[in-house]
């Protein structure tokens, strides 16, 4: 598949998902492509393009790709080339090619070293449509009843989503959507999770989209403030930190936990340290921040050699858009983590309280990213942090009236678990949505202060 490869290098650059945006690629090679179905016109195949850089580690990518032996019009935004009269479209926007995954997954299929496992009854006379709003993964939802996550950015090892969606599942938490499959490849120590499928939930309203009104509300009413305006979410907030406490709760009786060593404090510390290293070289705008941020790192390590953690499984990418509100409370997603941080990483404990400060973060996203749609104005700038701050502390009400403390108890630890986010922001913002720099920029800014 070499000449496959040398499309998929012209390709890749482009797609939402892609986290290699801004590097020079010199090279993608692609791996398997074992054919899942070959029925009539269409061969469906799951293919591991490793993209090689000018500089840098290779990254390994899944692109699921539908061959046909013509161009079909209606996918024709998805194709990826044309080899030999051959034609290859990224399979997620054909319904056909959908419904043949989904298929295999109801015959739980192995072709060479890929295998589909399922959880119960699937039915496949269900439409595909692609879900168009993710970035790191894609989505497609059959009929309203289940809902396919095929990850792009791969790792060998079990992906965290799978196992923790799977343990919470187990734990009888009504927080997160059943599992009903899932794809793999390899076995044992081997295995590479590739898609997972999970029960849709129609009805839903994501938790971004719920904060998002509440924003346009308050700006919507200069005079008033943002407990006074009729789509207030402090409410929600609270129920959210309370599901969100719930969710830990579950997590640290089925998966082991553990008392931070003063080596995993250091090792933690030396993590956040080379993120910011990196990040400030890589955006200038960052560096005259970091002797700030170091300081609160300083703060947090002391802090923490007084007082070590406990150390348990969290989110790891925890946010509004991870977050589903339905008529009988809050669901929360993609246990994935953040996808561009190494596997190993991602699957080691942590503190919740990281995945209380992603939500902070949110929180400020939610109420600065409106600003765009508006003229400067102080007025809309005070709203801003007071909408924030307002729901931050519903947040951190609701999960402490569960937790067996107040997050805001920690606050150096919090503080720095800020920090590290928001400087993670800045790099990915500095790559994907220049315009939008200025809002972990500012946060920094008081953070660091």
């Amino acid at each position: 598949m070499s000449d496959l490869g040398s499309h998929l290098l012209s390709w890749l650059p482009h797609q939402r998902w892609f986290g290699g945006k801004g590097r020079p690629i010199s090279a993608v090679e692609t791996h398997g492509g074992t054919p899942i179905v070959g029925a009539d016109d269409l061969t469906l195949s799951l293919v591991i393009a490793r993209v090689h850089y000018a500089s840098g580690a290779a990254e390994d990518y899944q692109v699921v790709i539908s061959e046909r032996p013509h161009r079909w019009e209606d996918i024709e935004h998805s194709l990826i080339g044309e080899i030999d009269g051959v034609f290859y479209y990224d399979a997620p926007h054909d319904p056909h090619a959908m419904t043949a995954l989904l298929q295999a997954l109801r015959d739980e299929a192995r072709t060479g070293d890929i295998s589909f496992h399922r959880i119960g009854d699937i039915g496949t006379d269900l439409r595909a449509r692609l879900v168009g709003a993710e970035q790191s993964n894609t989505s497609i939802v059959f009929g309203e009843e289940l809902i396919l996550k095929v990850f792009r950015r791969i790792a060998i090892g079990l992906n965290p989503d799978l196992e923790l969606t799977r343990a919470l599942q187990e734990a009888g938490s009504v927080h997160v959507t059943p599992v009903h499959g899932w794809i793999e490849q390899g076995s044992g120590d081997d295995v590479t999770t590739l898609a997972v499928l999970q029960r849709f939930a129609p009805s839903a309203t994501e938790g971004w989209a719920l904060a998002l009104a509440s924003v346009r509300d308050l700006y919507a009413e200069a005079d008033l403030h943002a407990a006074e305006v009729g789509g207030d979410f402090a409410a929600e907030a609270g129920r959210l930190g309370a599901a969100t406490a719930e969710v830990h709760q579950l997590l640290a009786q089925a998966l082991p936990t553990t008392v931070a060593s003063a080596d995993q404090i250091d090792a933690m510390a030396a993590s956040m340290d080379g993120r910011l290293t990196r990040a400030a070289a890589d955006v200038p705008e960052l560096a005259p921040y970091a002797a700030g941020i170091r300081a609160a790192y300083a703060a947090c390590v002391s802090a923490l050699h007084a007082k070590p953690p406990v150390l348990q499984r969290i989110h790891g990418d925890f946010h509004l858009g991870q977050t589903l509100r339905t008529d009988a409370g809050w669901l929360l997603l993609d246990f994935e983590g953040e996808p561009a941080r190494p596997l190993a990483e991602r699957k080691a404990p942590g503190s919740p309280l990281r995945d209380v400060a992603g939500m902070l973060r949110s929180f400020d996203y939610a109420a600065r990213s409106t600003l765009a749609d508006h003229m400067p104005s102080p007025g809309l700038e005070y709203r801003a942090t007071e909408w924030a701050e307002r729901n931050g502390d519903a947040f951190c009400d609701g999960y402490g009236s569960v937790a067996d403390g107040d997050p805001r108890a920690d606050m150096p630890l919090l503080r720095a678990f800020e920090l590290d986010k928001a400087v993670y922001e800045v790099v990915y913002e500095a790559r994907n949505r220049p315009s939008w720099l200025n809002i972990p920029l500012s946060s920094i800014a008081r953070l660091a202060a």
